[in-house]
């Protein structure tokens, strides 16, 4: 341990290290197996200030000259052993009787943590030894992750024992005694697996199920497909939300298949009965359809022969081995084919082929198209589930697990299942088929629903390991549990392809199925953070269909854990907001909380209504929700009226422009092809409506009948230039698209007069055109530079561009590093070099989505879209802006910026074309001037900042030392001030330092006044107070938090050692200061 010296220090010390503690614990945990974010390193800090005054607590440094390199805790295990976080599952593992004898009452080793540098050194086993050494009767433990090899080496190396053995697969805690731990030698010394609960060792696991129908139908000619990710281009869709989605422009007859046979299995997202889910064990929010599909090739004889042959083939020939005796199907009334090829081809008797109505038998999308009969296949799961008689009397007992649709005739318009026409037959009949993979491995493995299956089994174990919950003896419960095993695998499955939480669209959905999940734990009673426990379960069981899904994790958990700890912070101040409006509700004899009260829970504190809506009905309230709603848009209306009262001066009334419309037509837009036309004036607007005539000086709307001018779209602002008449000068100032074909210009009148019907000159300014086109294509190129170095999942979300400025939105967990950055710029600016050529082409949707096209989901696009393609395939999206005709015409891009702008949201922003180059001639001025200022090469630069940075941290930490030596000091001096208050030393200060100061202060007092009689310390700032107890204190019946809140009028709060609060007077704290005696002695 060679320049290491390893101490015991106070709780005060320990905390006024926190910058190296923070720095050594990412160290240590951000690697595998804990992968823990910077989050969780940030609140393990916040949580040591909370940890310091527990009963026992001891802590250890180890330092490397003045550089903390290392770190241990540990505390007195209270009795009855602690029932949140991994508590309860040791205590399950264990039972209760080793629990109290083994655990309660010795010391338990909370953390343990070495800087890279100084490890393989002993500086742990220095630590460990620390914090140990003094344990009562060698009564020590600990609790490490049994992913963590390395560790349960080492505890083993130093002659701990291991206590409780979770399987080495599975990703639960193991407890190790104490070298000197009495009871070492009766833990046992074999690592055992668990017994598995009944049903989770699959005959077939669902990985098997998949890949055994792909490989059936492949044998067959069918071609297979990747599934789609679940964020559909479909701009009817959140979701991909049915397995014949991606599939949907070759049935429509919109797009040409590129395969007569094909088979998938596709990720599904249904969201609408979110609030069912876990109500019933039917249905999930995410689920995998196996589909074979034939495109005019095979019909109604082969699809019904595929389907019973693979469901009833032996699984040792490649089938599923059901029974046949117990399979029943449904035909649709009218469909005697069906009927007669089940007959055929199954022999199955006329009892167990039902027939049935429109309602359950006939398919349609909804809308004039292809449509047909379906038939269904359902199995027997015995009379243990329901009552006999087929499905048509119990669906429980008799589980659907395969649809066969028969796309034959074409549909017309009309509503409901059957309320429409059938037109005739289509030309080419094709097959859709939906297999549930979920409700496929229910029958297979034996097990009674999707929860049960192995893919979400282990999510619902784990979490009712975590919670203490025992599935399956508490119905309330139960529906919890598999609220959190649905949504944690359900949120999985979304961040993997791409969506990051939100508040509107996917990112909402994403959003509410995260805090759902979060909320259903907390209702269990597991308030500690619940996604890193649960989320790497969830991966573990998808990854063998979808292997990818380990590749993007650190990804998925950043984006995961992040909206977790914004939503814990979320809960906790908008539940007690909540409690108290419904409080009130119930006191005034109401049954509705006011629309207004849950308007202010969303604006203020982050409460999604559905939130607001769920929790009320818990509460036995309701919510007044269309008065939600009327809030909800005038606030939008508001802003959209502040955006555009903010460029254009003044809001615009459509209601105005509807007759020009409706009496002239659309405006005839020439922006993708021309600067200047000859234009009419249609109307002249001010802000009350039409005007006869505006003078100089007046700024007004005005209609033309043609236009070269661009309208803000698509992300790319309008442009600006002039018109001018034999009378008239007039500057345009903002061009705007108010009604869907209408372009309505804002002017400003320079010189003269203009009327309706007068005859003008519309000139785009041409350096404006020519920079806005830049930094258009310059958005389009940085873009593909992105996906290209950080992968497909960085899809643009949202984007602005006006002449020498660009800005990017991206989903997207964690800054990006400079050499990441770099990277993007670097590949940006190779498609310039590369002078890559800029096309566009018109197609249909379905011809974009084919060749790959990007579409923005938020966008409505017509018949025919516009594809802008900057180097052919590396670069193909929807577009209506305008654009340069080769890359290097955009000259560079350079990134000028990158941050957050929201939770799993970055923005880049760049500057483009003259200001790009500008920009860069800037900052290389800027590295002169700084070289020049250090006296250094610009090669020397980096090196050079880095010393002047490490001499300013050492000099930073000196001065913490000293402040915090002077606290050790000022802290014996202080407690020997203590006067006394019934019983209790009491000691009141204040200082100038800042709340951190001031907690640092109080506990160092707190521990240097006699422990064995009850003491309180206050110690009052500027704007707040913190007061500090001994456990004497505590056990006297004092409450730290308690005498806070009574003294600052109900604010602060904290734990019953140690609490705090601000937002006060200086007369108001030395007011509180005084007062604390005297309230004591009343206790």
């Amino acid at each position: 341990m060679s320049g290491v010296a390893v101490r015991r220090v106070s709780g005060a010390e320990l905390l006024a290290r926190q910058d190296d503690i923070l720095h050594v614990y990412a160290e240590a945990f951000t690697e595998a197996p804990w992968n823990a974010s910077r989050q969780v390193a940030e609140r393990f800090l916040g949580g040591l200030a909370e940890s310091a005054p527990r009963p026992g607590f001891v802590a250890a440094l180890a330092f490397d000259g003045e550089r903390v390199s290392g770190f241990a805790t540990a505390w007195t295990t209270p009795a009855p052993f602690p029932s949140g976080g991994c508590y309860p599952q040791v205590a399950a593992a264990l039972g209760p009787e080793h629990t109290a004898s083994w655990l309660c009452g010795g010391r338990e080793v909370d953390e343990l943590a070495v800087a890279k540098a100084a490890r393989g050194r002993r500086v742990g086993a220095a630590l460990l030894d620390a914090v140990t050494a003094d344990a009562p009767e060698g009564r020590c433990w600990l609790l490490t992750s049994v992913r963590a090899r390395d560790a349960l080496a080492f505890y083993r190396r130093l002659g701990w024992t291991q206590a409780t053995h979770p399987a080495p697969e599975g990703t639960g805690h193991a407890v190790f005694l104490g070298p000197l731990h009495p009871a070492r030698t009766a833990a046992p010394r074999r690592i055992r697996p668990p017994t598995p609960t009944p049903g989770a060792a699959p005959t077939m696991r669902t990985a098997d199920i998949r890949q055994r129908f792909l490989d059936y139908f492949a044998a067959r000619g069918h071609t297979v497909v990747p599934s789609a990710p679940l964020p559909t281009p479909d701009p009817t869709l959140l979701f991909v939300n049915a397995g014949m989605v991606p599939f949907k422009p070759y049935f429509t007859g919109e797009a040409t298949p590129p395969w007569e046979r094909a088979t998938s299995v596709q990720k599904c997202i249904r969201t609408l009965d979110i609030e069912e889910v876990g109500k019933t064990t039917r249905h999930g929010s995410f689920f995998q359809m196996n589909g074979n599909f034939s495109f005019g090739d095979y019909f109604k004889e082969e699809a019904i022969a595929y389907a019973w042959d693979l469901s009833t083939k032996a699984q040792a020939d490649g089938g599923y081995g059901l029974d046949p005796e117990k399979i029943w199907v449904t035909v649709h009334h009218s469909d005697t084919d069906a009927r007669g090829i089940w007959r055929k081809v199954a022999g199955l008797p006329d009892e167990r082929i039902v027939a049935r109505g429109d309602e359950d038998n006939f398919w349609s999308m909804g809308v004039p198209g292809p449509c047909g009969p379906c038939s269904e296949l359902y199995y027997d799961r015995g009379p243990a589930l329901g009552r006999e008689g087929g499905p048509a009397v119990d669906e429980d007992r008799y589980m659907e697990f395969w649809n066969l649709v028969f796309m034959q005739y074409e549909r017309g318009e009309g509503a409901g299942k059957s309320g429409y026409p059938i037109l005739g037959e289509l030309p080419r009949r094709n097959i859709d088929t939906g297999m549930g993979l979920e409700r496929m491995a229910t029958l297979l493995q034996g097990v009674d629903n999707l929860y049960e299956i192995d893919e979400t089994r282990p999510v619902l174990d784990c979490a009712a390991q975590l919670s203490g919950a025992r599935y399956g003896t508490d119905p309330q419960a139960d529906v919890r549990l598999r609220v959190v095993a649905d949504h944690v695998r359900t949120a999985l499955m979304l961040l993997g392809d791409g969506t990051a939480p939100g508040n509107e669209g996917r990112g909402y959905v994403l959003r509410r199925i995260l805090r759902r999940a979060v909320r259903s734990m907390r209702q269990l009673g597991f308030h500690d953070p619940v996604l890193p426990e649960l989320l790497p379960v969830a991966r573990d069981c998808m990854a063998p269909s979808y292997p990818e899904l380990a590749d993007s994790f650190a990804r998925i958990a950043d984006q995961a854990y992040g909206e977790e700890d914004a939503f814990r912070a979320t809960l906790k101040q908008g539940t007690t907001v909540l409690d108290t409006a419904v409080a009130q509700v119930k006191a005034d004899g109401g049954r509705s909380l006011p629309g207004a009260q849950a308007f202010l829970l969303h604006d203020t504190y982050g409460f999604p209504i559905d939130l607001t809506l769920e929790m009320a009905a818990e509460q036995g309230v309701e919510v007044d929700r269309e008065g939600f709603t009327a809030l909800m848009n005038a606030q939008r209306e508001r802003a959209r009226a502040d955006a555009r009262a903010r460029k254009s001066g003044g809001a615009l009334d459509t209601s105005a422009l509807r007759p020009v419309l409706d009496q002239h037509g659309p405006t005839d837009w020439r922006a993708w092809e021309a600067l200047t036309t000859e234009s009419r004036v249609l109307a002249v607007l001010g802000t009350a409506g039409p005007v006869p005539v505006a003078a100089t000086g007046e700024i007004v709307t005005v209609v033309l009948d043609r236009t070269p001018f661009y309208a803000e779209s698509g992300g790319q602002d309008s442009d600006a230039g002039r018109l001018s008449g034999a009378s008239v000068e007039a500057e345009v100032l903002d061009v705007q698209r108010p009604l869907p074909g209408l372009v309505v210009h804002q002017v400003r009148i320079t010189a003269g007069e203009l009327a309706p019907g007068d005859a003008v000159h519309a000139a785009v300014d041409a350096e404006w055109r020519l920079g806005a086109r830049q930094a258009h294509s310059g958005t389009h190129v940085l873009h593909a530079a992105l996906r290209e170095v950080l992968g497909p999942t960085a899809l643009q979300s949202g984007s602005y561009n006006r002449p020498g400025y660009l800005r990017l939105d991206f989903p997207w967990r964690g800054a990006l590093s400079p050499a990441v950055r770099s990277e993007v710029e670097e590949a940006a600016n190779r498609a310039l070099r590369r002078d890559l050529p800029v096309g566009v082409q018109w197609m249909t949707l379905p011809e974009a989505k084919e060749i790959g096209a990007l579409a923005l989901f938020d966008e409505t696009y017509g018949e025919k879209v516009r594809v802008v393609e900057i180097g052919g395939a590396w670069s193909r999206e929807l577009c209506g802006g305008t654009h340069v005709e080769h890359a290097s015409q955009i000259g560079t891009v350079a990134l000028t910026s990158e941050g957050s702008v929201g939770a799993g949201m970055r923005r880049l922003e760049a500057a483009v074309g003259v200001e790009g180059f500008a920009y860069l001639a800037r900052e290389r001025d800027l590295v002169a001037r700084i070289a020049e200022q250090l006296g250094a090469p610009r090669t020397e630069l980096q090196d050079r900042i880095a010393g002047l940075l490490d001499r300013l941290k050492t000099a930073d930490r000196e001065n913490a030392h000293l402040k915090q030596q002077a606290t050790v000091a000022r802290a014996g001096e202080l407690a020997d001030t203590a006067t006394d208050a019934a019983g209790v030393q009491t000691v009141t200060v204040t200082t100038e330092g800042a709340a951190e100061d001031a907690r640092a202060l109080a506990m160092a007092v707190r521990d240097r006044l006699p422990g064995r009689l009850p003491g309180a310390v206050a110690v009052g700032t500027s704007t707040g107070l913190v007061i500090a107890l001994n456990p004497a204190a505590r056990d006297a019946g004092l409450n730290a938090s308690a005498l806070v809140k009574q003294l600052l009028g109900g604010r602060g709060g904290g734990s019953a050692e140690l609490a705090q609060g601000g937002g006060l007077t200086a007369d108001a704290i030395t007011g509180a200061l005084a007062a604390l005696p005297a309230l004591i002695a009343s206790r």
